[in-house]
């Protein structure tokens, strides 16, 4: 094939000696530029690079004028240009088309220089004398106007996650808020988060104050509900104590701290009551006309690829200058997505001292990583790759173009610090990109620009998301869940006429007219994780603590311990003895999460598999797979994945990905292969790739209906204690006796042949006995284990517990009760009387007598009895990051 260079390719600026492949071009297709022809050496993808001109060897590589790579060897026109990070990343894809053997340009790149000598201040865009106007609802002090009309349900911490959820759905389905009875309300949301659950201060507890604080006051919040149980390392009155004294408008908000000390049920009537009295208030206040000046614009781009930078990114910046020349301002974020860009962003930029802040932030970043054994650049996800973002550089340097050259940089400020003043506003954040749009919110952001070339489908549950996709294809594909397409530059419409059209709907969405991704009912939040290291360790013993161990259990002395001919009535499979049967959508990544859950939702709504004995659908929403560092952290996020699709409840699985993770279905796909295990035996769907929310959910509802169709009933038989793993845990300091009893437990569990599972952090376990198991790692072996815990966040521990494969868990309770697992029933009982008096009626027992905790055991695997707090959806599921891994 012979074309026209710009029929299928672009030059980000006209210096570049390196061009952007437009469409999937084959190898030998002959390209004609600017007089010369030559020919294409490999097959290049959409999104990937290959030289127009000849390049020495060590010249650099140029995209926006700037270096992202240098060459190792002469390169000639045509040439694929390559890292050894892309051609390991596609290798796992199973193209239909040869990859080159070797890489031809390295990724260094010089750390950037600021010349103070010649610096000059830049100069912000000269503000409009006319003004224009939003509707939007102003909010007594001086916290703003919002875009949106919520009343919340926080998390204060992890703890309450499943109250908060519970809670808020409880009053959204069907429950106190009618949209027509109180229009001006958008809706009742749950804000729940990973952080703060441990029983030491996090290393992050300032973010973590300062974000809670910003999404409290937020002008999109017409009331908040904070909720906690106040046994945590983080408490309602220390968030309190912190907004007073750091100036927060505390008293301008409508809002109560409300503090869990009864049963679930009650709990949930208190808040429901407590919401229910603030209807007429939150609904009492209408839109009015507002300057644009009260806008606040939050800038990200997530799922990037190589167009990001070309259209949707300036885009974005078009429309975010226009807004500050109105008065209102923008902010740019992901300090380590911008490695690399340090030139271009500081081209424009408010004085020395603010360019000074900007690249000490960078410097910053990177040391925290460095503690963790990580580098910073690092950053760029396997689909980003596959897209055509060969490494940090030259993300960075599309990223940045969410800077228009206009615009001049005014401020630094670290995450979630307020933004006061109007202008363009650089907040330090990690690249991932939910917790860093949590940042840019608490800072004040009360509109989002997010821009996707891959098709993220990120949504916040109280600023309303503008999505805009980078090519028409994309934007074709998935139509329904993208807001704007700025393809259509690529395609020939100038950038001002675009630009023009997102101001329009950006004034129409800060209004009120739901964005795509309000009306698809999409959301998720996550904070910026809290991070182990404080400065520079011995990293050897830490990266030995997460490797597996060795599977042996633990032999224990039962020949005078009488095995319990207890049976309890199991599901005949043909892997075996099973207590339950579930159909399990298992998301790749943190944005595929909610997504499955809509999916777990609808088959059960449509109750898909039951009369071939599936008892539920269950979705496992969880915060990880891309946005953080590789090394023992994804190992461990691999072997707890797979622990979960691999369980024995589990009877059909399919894998969710959003489609630009790290994790994503391929690499899913190749680990479990390395295992043994066959990928036929399970299902695959793409959130991106398969056309949208709707599209997807279709899908994966079909796979499942299909796949169950012909599978036969599942008897039930009587089978004995060898059948089982059970997990064994405690909270709290038990009595001697209560302890004794857990321990009575194993041993008879053990005795009857049956498997123990109990985790390393458990405040009954008095001997110091080394792991068995690592986190997540799966049984192989009958008898007593120990689990590895990195943490002693109590979802966490469970999270590993049932990768290891145990059917159930018990837990003897003092103090607050635990947030079961969402797939793994979890029997909480307590002999603790002051437990007892407080959380009693969500206890399963008050007794820890031998006999009454195994006849439990054997209701609860017979599917006979669900434990309270279980069956009430007092659930969660979060993955440890381990001591090493950290948010990028």
């Amino acid at each position: 094939m012979d074309y026209n260079f710009m029929a299928v390719a672009r030059l980000p600026a006209p210096d570049d000696n390196v061009a952007i492949a437009t469409q999937t071009l084959d190898g030998g297709t002959r390209i004609h530029h600017n007089g010369q022809e030559f020919e294409l050496s490999h097959t290049i993808l959409e999104g990937h690079r290959f030289a127009i001109q000849s390049i020495s060897e060590s010249s650099p590589l140029l995209s926006w004028g700037l270096p992202f790579g240098f060459a190792t060897r002469p390169i000639a026109p045509g040439d694929y240009v390559c890292n050894r990070k892309m051609i390991d990343s596609l290798s796992i894809r199973n193209l239909p088309f040869e990859l080159p053997e070797t890489p031809n340009f390295s990724d260094k790149i010089e750390p950037y220089q600021l010349d103070e000598a010649e610096f000059c201040p830049g100069q912000q865009v000269a503000r409009y004398t006319d003004e224009r106007c939003f509707l939007g609802y102003q909010r007594p002090g001086d916290r703003g106007v919002g875009t949106r009309n919520y009343i919340v349900v926080m998390g204060t911490t992890a703890r309450t996650s499943g109250f908060a959820r519970r809670l808020a759905e409880m009053c959204s389905v069907g429950g106190v808020c009618n949209p027509d009875t109180y229009p001006n309300i958008d809706g009742i949301v749950a804000v729940t988060h990973t952080e703060g659950g441990e029983s030491q201060t996090p290393n992050n507890i300032d973010i973590l104050l300062r974000t809670l604080a910003g999404f409290t006051v937020h002008p999109n919040i017409g009331a908040i509900l904070l909720v906690d149980y106040g046994t945590d390392a983080v408490t309602n009155e220390m968030l309190q104590s912190y907004m007073q004294r750091e100036g927060y408008a505390l008293d301008d908000v409508v809002h109560r701290f409300y503090r869990l000390q009864g049963s679930f049920d009650t709990d949930l009537a208190n808040g429901a009551g407590i919401i229910d009295g603030w209807l007429e208030i939150v609904n009492g206040v209408p839109r009015t006309e507002q300057s644009l000046e009260y806008l606040k614009i939050a800038l990200q781009c997530g799922g990037s690829d190589a167009f990001s930078g070309v259209s949707g990114n300036p885009l974005a910046a078009y429309v975010a200058k226009e807004v500050i020349r109105y008065g209102g301002c923008a902010n740019l974020a992901e300090t380590d997505e911008l490695i690399g860009s340090e030139a271009y962003v500081l081209q424009n930029v408010r004085n020395l001292t603010t360019a000074r802040t900007f690249l000490n932030t960078i410097e910053r970043f990177k040391e925290r990583v460095a503690w963790h054994g990580h580098s910073a650049e690092g950053n760029p996800s396997g689909g980003n790759n596959f897209r055509g973002l060969y490494n940090i550089a030259i993300k960075s340097i599309g990223a940045a173009m969410k800077r228009h050259p206009d615009t001049c940089l005014d401020y630094v400020i670290n995450y979630s610090e307020r933004m006061e003043k109007s202008g363009y506003y650089f907040m330090d954040s990690p690249g991932n990109d939910l917790e860093s749009i949590a940042g840019q919110v608490a800072s004040g952001s009360n509109m989002i620009f997010f821009v996707t070339g891959n098709g993220s489908i990120t949504n916040f549950p109280f600023v309303p998301t503008i999505k805009i996709v980078t090519t028409t294809g994309r934007y074709e594909m998935l139509t329904k869940d993208m807001d704007v397409n700025a393809g259509a530059y690529l395609d020939g419409t100038p950038m001002e006429e675009l630009g023009e059209s997102m101001l329009d709907l950006t004034v129409n969405v800060a209004s009120g007219e739901r964005s795509v991704g309000e009306k698809a009912g999409h959301s998720q939040v996550s904070l910026w994780r809290d991070w182990k290291q404080t400065g520079p360790v011995d990293l050897d013993p830490l990266l030995s603590e997460s490797e597996l161990k060795s599977g042996e259990p633990i032999p224990i002395e039962t020949a005078d311990v009488n095995p319990e001919a207890l049976q309890f009535r199991a599901l005949q499979t043909e892997a075996g003895c099973r207590t339950d049967q579930v159909g399990l959508i298992l998301p790749t990544s943190l944005c595929s999460g909610q997504i499955a859950q809509m999916i777990a939702h609808r088959c059960n709504q449509q109750k898909i598999g039951e009369k071939q004995g599936i008892s539920r659908f269950v979705a496992l929403p969880h915060t990880e797979g891309c946005g953080v560092s590789s090394g023992r952290s994804e190992e461990i996020y691999t072997r707890t994945m797979i622990g979960h699709l691999t369980h024995p409840t589990v009877a059909l699985g399919l894998l969710l990905e959003h489609g630009c993770e790290k994790t994503h279905n391929d690499h899913v796909r190749h680990e479990i292969q390395n295992l043994g295990i066959s990928p036929e035996r399970y299902g695959w769907a793409s959130v991106q790739l398969d056309g949208g929310i709707d599209a997807v959910i279709e899908k994966v509802q079909d796979w499942f209906s299909e796949t169950l169709a012909d599978k036969p009933s599942v008897p039930v038989i009587d089978a004995g204690l060898e059948h089982l793993c059970i997990a064994v845990t405690s909270t709290g300091a038990a009595t001697e006796e209560a302890s004794q009893s857990l321990t009575q437990l194993i041993y008879k569990i053990v005795a009857a042949g049956g498997t123990v599972v109990v985790p390393a952090n458990a405040a009954f376990m008095t001997a110091e006995l080394s792991p068995t198991l690592a986190y997540g790692q799966r049984v192989e072996k009958v008898g007593f284990h120990i689990m590895e815990t990195p943490t002693d966040q109590p979802t966490e521990t469970l999270t590993g517990l049932g990768a290891t494969g145990v059917d159930l868990a018990l837990a003897h309770i003092v103090g607050a009760p635990l947030q079961s697992h969402v797939m793994v029933p979890l029997i909480q009982v307590s002999t603790d009387t002051a437990t007892q008096a407080t959380y009693g009626s969500d206890l399963d027992s008050e007794s820890a007598d031998v006999n009454d905790l195994l006849a439990l055991i054997v209701e609860v695997a017979s599917r006979q009895y669900t434990p309270k707090l279980h069956g009430k959806g007092n659930t969660d599921f979060q993955l440890t990051r381990g001591l090493l891994g950290i948010s990028m």
